[in-house]
């Protein structure tokens, strides 16, 4: 089993900023993607942004150049700093991390959600 806790979610003016933390616990071997997603109210979850263990990142076009995901690999921590945040960033985001476990086998978990709401 592996626990994902997120953290930073709140509300903010148009304009603002906000970092978003999420730590993994549990049986992790090793871990190899984690990200970002996002779901507005009526729409699809999509992602915001990723980073592979290399330190490869991959933004939606939406959010480039205003967001940066990073990730301490000693905490198994994933961090997505959001600048310059605007009313159509505001969803719930949700932290996934894909690694293997303990047990060698595949996981691929999700945060219980942190709200972001940017005001006009």
């Amino acid at each position: 089993q592996v626990q994902l806790v997120e953290s930073g979610g709140g509300l903010v003016q148009a304009g603002g900023s906000l970092r978003l933390s999420c730590a993994a616990s549990g049986s992790i071997r090793s871990i190899d993607d984690m990200g970002w997603y996002r779901q507005a109210p009526g729409k699809q979850r999509e992602l915001v942004a990723a980073i592979t263990s290399g330190g490869s990142t991959n933004y939606a076009d939406s959010v480039k150049c205003r967001i940066t995901i990073s990730r301490d690999n000693a905490k198994n921590a994933v961090y997505l700093q959001m600048n310059s945040l605007k009313p159509e960033d505001t969803a719930v985001y949700y932290c996934n991390v894909v690694g293997i476990s303990r047990k060698f086998s595949l996981f691929n978990s999700w945060g219980q959600g942190t709200q972001v709401t940017v005001s006009s």
